[in-house]
């Protein structure tokens, strides 16, 4: 196949093994968790493969709340943790000091959080 030509077939694909060393390997693999392990919540809902309207269906709200939520740079606990149960998961609330890690429990004692509630503008 000629250089800057684009594969049209299977047949002209070739799998390009790279050789390298256990220590890049070891790097790239690190690199990855890291990156896995941070993701906006967006970004986590993909790779949950979960629509916005599947979600909102979850949790019994309509799919702008969902969109909303996402965009959000502060939210109550409550609504992260019931964004993240939705999810199939759990939310953990973790302190990273100098010294170690601390998990937070306050947060543990709520009870069910409420669906999010549009506030109504009082009539003047």
């Amino acid at each position: 196949m000629a250089l800057g030509k684009v594969a049209s077939r299977p047949d002209d694909r070739q799998k390009v093994n790279i050789p390298c060393s256990r220590e890049r390997r070891a790097r790239v693999a690190e690199r990855v968790a890291e990156l896995k392990s941070e993701m906006a919540l967006a970004e986590l809902r993909q790779a949950r493969e979960r629509s916005q309207e599947e979600l909102a269906r979850t949790l019994k709200v309509k799919q702008p709340a969902v969109a909303k939520l996402e965009k959000r740079a502060d939210m109550y606990v409550s609504n992260l943790r019931r964004y993240i149960e939705g999810l199939g998961g759990s939310l953990e609330i973790t302190a990273t000091f100098p010294e170690g890690r601390v998990t937070i429990t306050n947060f543990s004692d709520l009870g069910p959080a409420a669906p999010e509630r549009r506030r109504r503008k009082k009539a003047a």
